[in-house]
């Protein structure tokens, strides 16, 4: 731990000579053999390009949580653990951010692949292809997530790839392995989510004006009414006549585990990067105001946009919900889509008055149905206070290996960066060598 005597000890950064490091594109169309490699020196050049090997995460599994792990699922929305960063939060999150990983792992990028947009691998080898067999989860249900974006006719003389509506979005997973049972104190249920990857996906994410959810959905709309993002919702909730849509696998597959393993501690945590951190809290909404009595739910959203308005979030938080926001304050994803005046209102539904604004102009801006409020409790970092990737475009700024990079090196607000974090780029230098020697 980096705190003695509510101290916090000073940081000393230590920067490798050299360090070779690939942060995989993720949250884009880009397939994974199209990997975006850093050569980062300790001079501050600018990044170039080399060939290296991708590489994961390394982290050291926490203590035994089964006396404080609601704690640790938010129960008191992280309060005391995130600034300082507690080290068994720190693991738990990037323990997670692996199940993250392995939904962009598993999905077919290639688009001249017959299995374009599926899953490479089968639901009992997916977890092992993807770097979590030893993980003591099993992959229950596969996900797929419907576009609902209506296309114009010229698109059906264009490849066929560019109008996939249906595509493998993530997964669920249940913990059964005992000693995993019993080290996090409950039986966990993982639903994990990647980012943008498909054409029709990206034209969702465009759909940026808000909308109401459909329990709400009436004529007279009011502002005040719970309203999202329209190109989420419609991912959330599109279908075809071959697959059904998200919201009714997620439903389905909840409601199996609930009836499977209603006599033990049970949490549902869902994780997702990018456009799978907006869907994270789509389907938590879902999960916490669908099923009586449901288990604690706990969203763990790397470099997620903003994704409702104000009483949206009133209602998360009515419902018991809770959400950490990781967010790299130099990736531009999680400033989009629309804007926010004023993001600390009352979580009671009732409307404040935004300062500044007189109550006409409030009502105006509020009519545009553009203006957001972010969720949840959130855990800001930033690209510019590690050496390993301060020099990032745009791209490795949303990058969820910069994200587990960060959060591997958080500290605190007043020591950002811990010089033991450069073992995830050290790690990185090994694969390579040994890869070299082969």
């Amino acid at each position: 731990m980096w705190v003695a005597n509510d101290v916090v000890r000073p940081c000393k950064l230590h920067f490798a000579k050299q360090v070779t490091a690939t942060l995989t594109h993720y949250g884009s169309a880009q397939a994974p053999s199209h990997s975006r490699s850093l050569r980062l020196r300790n001079s501050g050049n600018s990044l170039g390009s080399t060939d290296s090997v991708r590489s994961r995460v390394a982290f050291t599994r926490p203590a035994k949580l089964a006396d404080t792990w609601p704690e640790y699922q938010g129960i008191n929305n992280w309060e005391g653990l995130l600034d300082p960063l507690d080290d068994d939060l720190r693991s738990e999150i990037l323990r997670y951010g692996e199940f993250v990983e392995a939904a962009y792992r598993g999905f077919d990028f290639d688009t001249a692949s017959p299995g374009y947009a599926t899953c490479l691998y089968s639901r009992n080898s997916m977890l092992t292809q993807c770097g979590l067999g030893n993980s003591g989860y099993k992959l229950t249900r596969n996900l797929r997530a419907t576009c609902g974006v209506q296309l114009p006719r010229w698109i059906e003389r264009a490849p066929s790839w560019v109008s996939t509506r249906s595509s493998w979005i993530g997964y669920v997973a249940v913990c059964n392995n005992k000693q995993e049972i019993a080290r996090l104190g409950r039986r966990d249920v993982v639903i994990a989510y990647r980012g943008t990857a498909t054409s029709l996906e990206w034209l969702e994410n465009l759909r940026a004006m808000l909308t109401c959810l459909g329990d709400h959905a009436h004529v007279g709309l009011e502002t005040t009414d719970p309203m999202v993002e329209s190109g989420f919702l419609s991912m959330y909730t599109s279908h075809t006549t071959t697959y059904p849509s998200l919201r009714d696998t997620v439903r389905d597959e909840i409601t199996r585990i609930l009836q499977s393993y209603s006599d033990k501690p049970l949490s549902v945590t869902i994780v997702g990067h990018s456009l799978g951190a907006a869907l994270a809290t789509l389907t938590a909404y879902d999960i916490t105001t669908t099923f009586d009595h449901a288990p604690l739910v706990t969203v763990i959203s790397f470099g997620g946009p903003r994704v409702g308005n104000r009483s949206f979030r009133c209602q998360l938080d009515k419902s018991g919900t809770k959400i950490l926001r990781i967010v790299n304050s130099d990736d531009l994803i999680t400033k989009v889509p629309g804007f926010v005046i004023d993001n600390n209102d009352s979580a009671d539904g009732t409307i404040v008055k935004m300062a500044g604004l007189p109550s006409w102009l409030q009502k105006r801006v509020e009519d545009t149905r553009w203006l957001y409020a972010d969720v949840g409790r959130e855990l800001r970092l930033s690209s510019r206070e590690s050496p390993y990737v301060c020099k990032g475009n745009v791209a490795t700024c949303h990058d969820l290996k910069t994200y587990l990079h960060l959060v591997n090196g958080f500290v605190s607000s007043t020591c950002p960066f811990r010089a033991t974090a450069k073992r995830v780029i050290g790690k990185m230098q090994q694969e390579e060598k040994e890869v070299v020697l082969r």
